[in-house]
């Protein structure tokens, strides 16, 4: 096993690109996948979500902090029941178009992306209105709009603030077709063009931004990013391969910025019906299984030889210091992940093999993705559950797959999340038939327990069945419990910006160094 790490981790950096700095006008960012669409209901992956939130402006935002902040909104009133946000819209505000963005805009922004005939399943539609129970937006006058929830919510300015604000005349006008290509949005940038699996640029159209041009450049190979950082070809880069960061900090053009993220690695188990009669599904469904294979990964291993970072394993799905502090990590202890195989009828055969398992990953999407995978995959082999690895292209694999359910039965994927509330990142998983329940779990007591949240009077009340909705998690285990994703980002001395801990890439704030 450690010899499988140490070869993962031996890639070497590609060799010297020739140098084309950009031009003083234009940014350059280096991404490792592709966007899927630039239609904002459809948004499900936070590389998509980082180039959108560009073009499309929110009510309020999320600042690096974790503070919520006026954008497009300057003001908000909630109902006496909590279930009403009546938002009041900055007065001159325009599309890219410049035809004015009134309150029916943003109607028309949270309707379009609720209706079900349209059949999206992006982060607006999938997570914030399920989680939200969103009954319905409505136009009070030209400057202000009516939100209506189903329930009272804690964290509802926040998820609001989310959802990306479009404009009607234009999209009433498209097809979901030409809307996935032809995004008219409402902030500060619009799409100039778009070269699949190559490059995406945009232009300014008004304040804020330092920039004129933004281009994002698909660099699927981590060492080529690397290069093109090193040879001032480009200005910052996603994903930095942790054996590149050396090479980077010495070369002179370039720096590495590290942040603790907040992005959930986990391998799902994939309870669906779909892989029923598969190898190895009828024992993932057994909550004592999946339990034991919790043992076999040794977390911090993989976190320090892959990820050159010391990282704690998680115990659910909530980021610290938000999680349940009575609930400690699975240890690596793979006697035990053996012994309680062997207890639930699953002893090795005379192969040595107790069952078979198959592992789908993506490459590069997250932070040396492709070589953990491999390493889960070596870790349960280990313990005689013979696993199958599937390294798969995210844009035009592994992601159709992932976001319709149909990954697996064991996938490796991430979910961003946040510091700023627990309920947030447990909003993932709303309800049984919730988008975002990628492993089709249905345990009524994760389940059930929403409405006891929402019927918490006091901040304790809600804390107890918080903990209590995470103990439920963490005992019937649908998700092989890693860690939280440090993020690795290149930036070159060229220009002035900060990365962010919730994987936000905002480049609004960033400027040339002199």
């Amino acid at each position: 096993m450690k010899a499988l790490l140490i070869t993962c981790a031996a890639a070497l950096l590609a060799p010297a690109i020739a140098s084309a700095a950009p031009a003083a006008d234009t940014l350059v960012v280096g991404i490792s996948a592709d966007v899927s669409t630039f239609d904002p209901d459809n948004m499900d992956s936070r590389d998509n979500l980082n180039i959108a939130e560009h073009i499309f402006g929110t009510l309020y935002s999320i600042a690096a902090d974790g503070s919520i902040k006026p954008s497009l909104a300057n003001a908000y009133k909630v109902s006496d029941d909590g279930t009403e946000y009546t938002f009041t819209l900055n007065p001159g505000l325009t599309c890219e178009d410049g035809e004015a963005l009134t309150a029916k805009d943003v109607a028309y922004s949270f309707n379009r992306a609720a209706d079900p005939k349209n059949g999206f399943i992006g982060n607006t539609p999938g997570f914030v209105l399920t989680a939200l129970d969103f009954k319905g937006a409505t136009v009070v006058d030209d400057l202000d709009v009516k939100i209506k929830l189903g329930k009272k919510s804690s964290i509802a300015l926040g998820m609001l603030s989310e959802v990306l604000i479009h404009c009607k005349a234009p999209y009433e006008k498209m097809t979901l077709e030409q809307a996935a290509a032809h995004p008219v949005g409402s902030g500060s940038y619009r799409l100039a063009s778009w070269a699949r699996g190559s490059e995406i640029v945009l232009e300014k159209v008004k304040d804020p931004g330092f920039f004129k041009k933004i281009v994002f450049r698909i660099i699927p190979e981590a060492s080529t990013r690397s290069a093109e950082l090193i040879a001032g070809n480009v200005d910052i880069i996603t994903n930095v391969a942790p054996d590149q960061v050396g090479a980077i900090d010495i070369s002179g053009t370039a720096t590495v910025q590290k942040v603790q993220g907040t992005r959930r690695i986990y391998v799902g188990f994939n309870l669906g019906d779909r892989f029923s009669g598969t190898p190895g599904m009828d024992a993932i469904k057994k909550p004592e299984i999946r339990r034991a294979l919790q043992y076999a990964i040794d977390v911090p291993t993989i976190c320090s030889a892959l990820l050159d970072f010391n990282c704690k394993r998680a115990t659910g799905p909530v980021n610290p210091p938000n999680d349940n502090p009575d609930l400690k990590p699975y240890p690596y202890d793979p006697d035990r992940a053996e012994k309680m195989l062997d207890q639930a009828g699953y002893p090795r055969g005379a192969d040595g093999v107790r069952f078979h398992l198959k592992l789908q990953a993506p490459r590069g999407r997250y932070l040396n993705d492709a070589n953990v995978a491999l390493a889960i995959g070596q870790y349960l082999s280990d313990i005689g559950v013979e696993t199958n690895v599937e390294v798969l292209d995210w844009a035009s694999v592994f992601q159709p797959l992932s976001r319709t359910h149909r990954a697996g039965p064991l996938f490796l994927i991430g979910d961003g999340g946040a510091t700023w509330s627990a309920i947030y990142d447990m909003a993932i998983l709303p309800t049984i038939t919730a988008e975002t329940n990628n492993t089709e779990w249905k345990n009524p007591a994760w389940f059930d327990g929403w409405a006891d949240i929402d019927a918490a009077k006091t901040p304790k009340e809600e804390r107890a069945v918080i903990n209590r909705m995470l103990k439920v998690f963490y005992d019937d285990s649908p998700w092989l419990l890693l860690y939280f994703q440090p993020d690795f980002y290149g930036v070159s001395k060229r220009v002035i910006w900060q990365a962010r801990r919730d994987e936000r890439i905002d480049l609004f704030d960033a400027r040339l160094a002199q």
